[in-house]
This record gives C-alpha cells, sequence and structure tokens, in this order.
C-alpha cells in the first residue's frame, strides 16, 4: 500500500510547475555564487573549494529550505482543494503511509536537485569561473550529507503544508528557517536546530570540513528532528480523521 501511495504522489509531479522551480532556482544561487566568487578573487583562493564557498553561501541561506517548502506544499494542494480532505480522510490507508509517501517523494526531490546544483556547480566552474581541473571528491560527499540533512526541514515543512492550506506560509517560513540555520551555526549549535543541519552536511561557506569527526552524532541529528516532525504530523492526521473533517 504504501507502494502505491508513493506512485500517486509521483503522478502529481507529471508536468508539474514546480520542476520550473526546479530548474530556475539553483541556476539563480549558483550565477549569485560564481560571480561573487569572481569578484572577490582578491580574498579568495581561485580553487574548486572557494567556489564552493560562495555557491552554499547563497544557496542554502536563501534558496533551499524555500525550495522545499515549494516542493511540500505542492504535493499537499490537491488535498488542500475542494472536499478532497474529507475523500482522503476516507480511503482505506494508513495515515501514516500517506505522509511518508509525500516524505519519500520530496526527498527524492531533493536527492535530484542537489545533483543539478552539482551539475551547475561543475559547468560555473568549467566555463564561466575556468577552474583547473576537477571538482574533488569530498563535494560529492557533502551534496549527499546535504541530503540528510534535509530530512528533519523536508518532514517539518510537510507538516506545515498539511496544518495550514496556504502556498505561501511554507516557502516565507523556509526563507526564514534558512537565516535562523545561519545563525544557529554560528554559535556552533548546528546539530540542535534543523535548518541548520543541512548547511552543516553541505559544509556551507567553509572550506574546512565542520563536521569533521562528528557523522554520527549528525546523522543522528538528522534522524531525530526528521522523526519528531514526522511523528507530529502522523498523529496530528490521525486526530483530524477522528474529527471527520
Amino acid at each position: 500500500m504504501l507502494i502505491r501511495c508513493i506512485l500517486a504522489e509521483n503522478r502529481k509531479l507529471h508536468g508539474a510547475v514546480i520542476w520550473l522551480v526546479f530548474l530556475v532556482v539553483p541556476m539563480i544561487s549558483a550565477l549569485y555564487g560564481t560571480f561573487n566568487f569572481l569578484q572577490n578573487l582578491g580574498l579568495l583562493t581561485f580553487d574548486w573549494y572557494n567556489l564552493w564557498t560562495q555557491h552554499t553561501l547563497f544557496y542554502t541561506l536563501f534558496f533551499f529550505a524555500p525550495m522545499v517548502g515549494v516542493y511540500a506544499a505542492y504535493l499537499w494542494r490537491l488535498e488542500h482543494l475542494g472536499h478532497n480532505w474529507n475523500l482522503i480522510m476516507t480511503v482505506p490507508v494508513r495515515r501514516s503511509y500517506i505522509f511518508l509517501a509525500k516524505f519519500l517523494v520530496v526527498a527524492k526531490m531533493t536527492l535530484l536537485t542537489q545533483g543539478w546544483v552539482f551539475l551547475l556547480y561543475l559547468l560555473a566552474g568549467k566555463f564561466w569561473a575556468g577552474l583547473p581541473g576537477w571538482p574533488p571528491v569530498m563535494i560529492v560527499i557533502w551534496l549527499l550529507r546535504g541530503v540528510l540533512g534535509s530530512l528533519g526541514v523536508i518532514a517539518f515543512e510537510l507538516l506545515l503544508a498539511m496544518a495550514i492550506r496556504s502556498f505561501a506560509v511554507p516557502v516565507l517560513v523556509g526563507l526564514a528557517g534558512g537565516v535562523s540555520g545561519m545563525l544557529a551555526a554560528s554559535r556552533g549549535l548546528s546539530l540542535f536546530w534543523p535548518f541548520a543541519l543541512m548547511q552543516a552536511g553541505m559544509n556551507s561557506n567553509r572550506k574546512d570540513d565542520m563536521l569533521s569527526g562528528q557523522f554520527f552524532p549528525f546523522l543522528l541529528a538528522c534522524l531525530v528532528w526528521a522523526g519528531i516532525f514526522a511523528g507530529l504530523a502522523i498523529l496530528l492526521l490521525r486526530a483530524r480523521d477522528v474529527r471527520a473533517e
């Protein structure tokens, strides 16, 4: 049954407008990051790591969390239209499957987004900045860690989009979350705030690995935050089912 729920959520993505967000927003981030890198070569070293610091500075601060908000709000959009909420509450499917299917689909979208971000980073570095050689393998590892770091944000944004019938709110909260994540990271509190975990995972605006020797605490924090928000969402779904909304 979970597989059927996932297939149903995937069908929502066919020809969806969020693919435009998927393509354009990381391009804007890459443009800003590369331009900033080239304008500050007096302060930065001309290498792939320093280009990474500038790309992630904009992407993780201003763009990533709002994009997850768009993905989450879009997947709940159909349920919030008309009387569809009453309909979904009567289908013979576990409430946890409804949420988990959406969670896995947004996680898939996040993984694809990270791949697109890497391709833009590679193209910008080779053909715009003219960097020699190829990006370090560590960049790929940081991108994958960013997916892990995003799990708590995904669960939170899905909870928010489920509870509030507004497309704009998850996006605006995501933007505020990105800023709050930067503030938490600057105080060494990355593991204690979900919006900081993705930035820590991607080693945002850093050349030296900020999670050196802390991968397992980082992984545990990602799973705990995702579990907290997913658990709250499933409880809320079950409560609404009891009230027959």
